[in-house]
């Protein structure tokens, strides 16, 4: 059964539902508005940058454990996208890069082959002088 509260105007009765005040009631109770957080860090980061700057990393990385529970689901629908583009681009430069190290094995083979050759036809040149 839903339950129901009744206003009284001037001599007409209103009914209306109670879910609907609760739910309103709800959504404000979620916690402090992004203004008053954002006035608290900026506080205490003035704060800490007094006493001693060394602190604000470690500040930096509380208040991203601390949102990272709120904005980590939304975050990796969003960052999905980048990071599929950025393993295909990877695996492009990987390719490529493969290539042109094969490519560079069988310049150097050649090269190493050549200079065998030549040392080779020099070594039988005067050998065949001597003859």
């Amino acid at each position: 059964m839903s339950k129901f509260t009744a206003e009284v105007r001037t001599g007409t009765a209103q009914a209306r539902p109670i879910a609907a005040e609760s739910e309103k009631a709800e959504t404000k109770s979620e916690g402090p508005d992004i203004v008053t957080v954002v006035a608290t860090i900026g506080a205490v980061g003035v704060v800490a940058a007094i006493v001693d700057v060394a602190l604000i990393p470690g500040m930096v990385l509380g208040v991203a454990a601390a949102f990272a529970p709120k904005y980590a689901p939304k975050l990796g629908d969003r960052l999905e996208p980048l990071f599929e583009s950025t393993v295909k681009g990877a695996v492009k430069l990987t390719r490529k890069a493969r290539s042109a190290v094969a490519e560079a094995q069988e310049r150097v083979g050649d090269m190493a082959a050549e200079v065998d050759a030549e040392e080779a036809a020099k070594a039988s040149a005067p050998a065949e002088a001597r003859a």
